[in-house]
């Protein structure tokens, strides 16, 4: 089978200098995963022939690049999520002087959202308290004694590993659901989004917004994106040239940080991740004012080819934009 997969890529044109690599690394990613490597490299649609000299290694290095970009990108999403959790907990904690604000549905625009939210938390709430209840250290693997204990050592494993929405739960009978700090973290970002969206008064959207640097209406946009790409990265799907389906808004208040240069972001990059990558440099410059996050964006593609960078959209000489700390100088 494999040998099989080994001769089409050989037959529509590519280089394969050493046969046994091209089927190690076929069967420990996929030929289907990596297939969509070689299309920027086709000369022709239908029959899928390559470009004369195109090579194993000239597909695999485009795979392994777009690998690291989707870590990059993993680890701005995680600190943008964080500080959304944060911020929106924080500020509906302190001005309505409630822990559980999220439990009453005057909070919200849509009752029948609201609803959903909270069947969410409770869903949540009984998953983690059922794991619990079952007679084996969920964390380690390993069946409790006849006495209903584990030994020593397991016992110290198991506290370590108990979570804080695990400590509510057994140790408060009331309210039912764990209070606002710990709701957020039972939430995926889409549905963090989908909470952000349905909260009722501008000022509360206003004001997480804010603490991102962000106005509410881009803040909405921004998070809608990020669960698209969010998917892309965490089902390891190709992001370099991916078509999201729904892009970050372009924000027109000047007191968000973007782009600078009048030809910064062409119309044709609209439509790409570059937008994508500048919208998360902008609140990590609020939120992670000290990340080294933009160098190494810079590293990862300042030397890549123009092919990788227009399927992008990102620019020629993107980096002399004052926008990107440390790299126009």
């Amino acid at each position: 089978m494999l040998d099989d997969l080994v001769d089409r890529l050989a037959e529509r044109g590519m280089v394969i200098p050493d046969r046994d690599r091209a089927l190690r690394y076929l069967r420990h990613i996929g030929y289907y995963r990596l297939s969509p490597y070689a299309i920027p490299f086709q000369q022709s649609r239908p029959d899928h022939l390559l470009r004369k000299g195109t090579s194993f290694d000239d597909v695999l290095d485009l795979y392994v690049f777009d690998r690291a970009l989707r870590l990059l990108v993993m680890d701005a999403l995680e600190r943008v999520e964080v500080a959304v959790r944060a911020a929106l907990t924080d500020h509906m904690s302190t001005v309505y002087e409630d822990p559980f604000w999220y439990t009453d549905s005057d909070h919200f625009h849509h009752a029948n959202k609201h609803a959903g939210l909270l069947k969410i938390i409770r869903d949540a709430s009984d998953a983690r308290l059922r794991a619990v209840a079952e007679p084996v250290d969920a964390a380690e693997g390993h069946p409790v004694d006849d006495t209903g204990t584990l030994d020593a050592e397991q016992n110290s494993a198991a506290v370590s590993h108990r979570s804080a929405l695990e400590h509510y739960l057994t140790t408060y009978g009331t309210p039912e659901l764990p209070p606002s700090w710990l709701m957020v973290e039972t939430l995926t970002i889409g549905q963090l989004a989908n909470l952000y969206r349905n909260l009722k008064r501008r000022s509360d959207r206003t004001a997480v917004a804010a603490s991102m640097g962000l106005t509410s209406p881009v803040l909405e946009s921004w998070l809608q994106t990020y669960v698209r790409v969010r998917n892309v990265c965490a089902h390891h799907g190709r992001l370099w040239n991916v078509g999201l389906g729904v892009y970050p808004v372009v924000p027109t208040s000047r007191s968000i940080a973007w782009l600078r240069g009048p030809d910064a972001l062409p119309e044709r990059s609209l439509k790409r991740l570059y937008p994508v990558l500048v919208s998360l440099q902008t609140i990590l410059s609020t939120v992670s004012p000290r990340s080294n996050w933009s160098a190494r964006l810079h590293d990862l593609i300042g030397t890549r080819p123009a092919m990788n960078l227009a399927g992008m959209g990102v620019p020629a000489g993107w980096a002399q934009d004052e926008f990107w700390p440390g790299l126009s100088g």
